[in-house]
């Protein structure tokens, strides 16, 4: 683990055997998990000390809740061996494929639930306050309650036909979509917990599938449409034509919460984006070489395009943490090609570059940096490694260590400071510039907070030998006065006489080289 610095990055601890599979942070980086025959364990603190042991064999999933006060695990019910090879001897409850909520504080189980034989991860969703989570079965939407886990209303929510559904990031509102059934159009319904009260129904019509995109702080719900415009059931496979996408964007701070759609007639859309802080949203839409990326904002209740690029080698969207800047990003099979945009100067490209096979792409929390990763996990063995750029998209640092897999960044705590707050600091930033001016001064010449301690270490030491001898050459003044006839050579004038200066010239080896001779 490093602690990034501007120049060059502290080694915090290193640790081996340190986890069986991978680590994870919790959203707030308050714990490091790491995983372990018999269990999850949390790590945290100024040192990363133990915080829990979550007792669960074999886990192979893990997932925090968005205040980190629960923990949700998974494992498959599969034997296996200890560290030492020897069988492990499973009780039936740890035979069997299990899902368990735990309550991090306390370390208790809170509840067991049993997944479906296809579990799809997270099973659970939870509100942006850690009041409920909830997951889909047939038919149902199942919303449980904390601190119980128990069902809200000791009932499921009923939805006929439901598909899919997620959380408002900042409200207790849940979106889910159901499908057409017969002359009974496809519907995105928006319902308010822990009342049930329907806030907003959109019927949709000759729809394939839907996904949903929530904006950062809520604001909005983009709600991608797959729709076709022929169809046929071949066996239990339904098979579309002629396909086109819509978009349905929902305002839900707006009064009734009004809804606009845009319509692209491009074969394929890979991806919608939401600007985190904003009003913009990005989309990837064509195929491969052939791809375009549209930009749009959301202003007086309708969407608005404000420009689309063309032949882009691009198939993810990574916006930075503070929006404004954007990379476009062509990873795996399209060769790591990277274009960083800034939105805000007529989109301006400001730099165009390639690391070659890449697989990840992450900004750090702060919106200052990217990192582009190629991970031994994707399958190819060579030119492992992460390369840290400025968010401008200027090189900074290239890294490939051994057999590397992974690079995560520590998520960051939600601010302290309110918006007003926020805008006073802003407002009177130049009172604090002279200190960041020292920071950064200090930052450039790469001198560390280790190396200024090294220094100041010996610096000390010298002044204690220098005390010392100075002392010592007081005590024997005496002597001195003695043996040089009554001179004081202490307070002896250097000559002014530059004859009788004598002159001598010191050689020191400043560097040795081995060149080999010709022959």
């Amino acid at each position: 683990m490093f602690l990034h610095g501007f120049q060059e990055d502290a080694l915090l601890f290193e640790r081996e055997n340190f986890t069986d599979m991978g680590v994870t942070w919790s959203p707030r980086g308050t714990y490091l998990a790491s995983f372990h025959e018999q269990g999850i364990q949390l790590w945290g603190g100024e040192n990363f000390d133990k915080i829990g042991k979550f007792k669960h064999f074999k886990v192979r999933l893990i997932d925090f809740s968005p205040c980190e006060r629960y923990l949700v695990t998974f494992n498959d019910g599969a034997g296996g061996t200890t560290a030492k090879g020897a069988p492990v001897d499973l009780n039936e409850d740890d035979r069997k494929p299990c899902v368990v909520v735990w309550d991090i504080l306390t370390m208790q189980k809170k509840r067991t639930f049993q997944p479906s034989e296809e579990i799809i991860w997270p099973m659970f969703k939870w509100s942006h306050d850690d009041k409920y989570f909830a997951r889909q079965t047939e038919d149902n939407i199942q919303i449980y309650e904390t601190p119980s886990c128990g069902l809200l209303d000791k009932k499921s929510h009923k939805v006929t036909g439901v598909k899919s559904f997620s959380w408002c990031p900042t409200l207790n509102i849940m979106a889910y979509w159901v499908a057409e059934d017969r002359d009974v159009p496809a519907r995105v319904n928006l319902l308010e917990i822990p009342s049930r009260q329907e806030l907003r129904s959109k019927n949709l019509f000759n729809v394939a599938d839907c996904k949903m995109c929530w904006q950062k702080n809520g604001d909005y719900l983009a709600v991608k449409v797959d729709r076709f415009q022929k169809s046929k059931k071949e066996g239990q496979v339904i098979k579309y034509s002629g396909m086109y996408f819509n978009f349905e964007v929902f305002m839900i701070r707006e009064k009734n919460i009004p809804v606009d759609s845009i319509e692209l007639k491009d074969s394929c859309v890979n991806q919608l984006a939401w600007e985190p802080n904003g009003s913009k949203f990005a989309v990837v839409h064509g195929e491969g070489q052939h791809s375009a990326v549209s930009f749009y904002q959301v202003k007086s209740a309708s969407v608005t395009p404000l420009k689309r690029m063309e032949k882009k080698v691009c198939n993810r969207l990574l916006w930075s943490p503070n929006g404004q800047f954007i990379v476009l990003a062509g990873l795996k099979t399209l060769n790591g090609s990277l274009e960083f945009v800034d939105t805000a100067n007529d989109f301006t490209i400001m730099t165009t570059a390639e690391h070659f096979r890449c697989t990840d792409v992450e900004w750090d929390p702060t919106g200052r940096y990217v990192v582009t990763s190629v991970s031994a996990w994707a399958g190819d063995r060579s030119d492992n490694a992460y390369w840290i750029w400025s968010f401008q998209g200027k090189i900074l640092r290239k890294s490939a260590p051994a057999g590397f897999c992974a690079f995560q960044w520590r998520p960051r705590p939600r601010s302290l400071l309110t918006e007003e707050h926020m805008k006073e600091v802003k407002k009177n930033f130049k009172k604090y510039s002279q200190q960041f001016e020292v920071k950064d001064r200090a930052s450039l010449t790469k001198v560390s907070k280790d190396i200024m301690e090294k220094r100041q270490k010996i610096m000390e030491r010298h002044r204690s030998w220098l005390a010392e001898k100075t002392e010592k050459l007081a005590s024997h003044r005496s002597l001195r006065l003695e043996l040089r006839g009554g001179v004081d050579t202490d307070i002896m004038d250097t000559p002014e006489d530059p004859e009788e200066l004598e002159e001598e010239t010191l050689f020191v080896l400043v560097k040795e080289e081995n060149i080999p001779l010709p022959a």
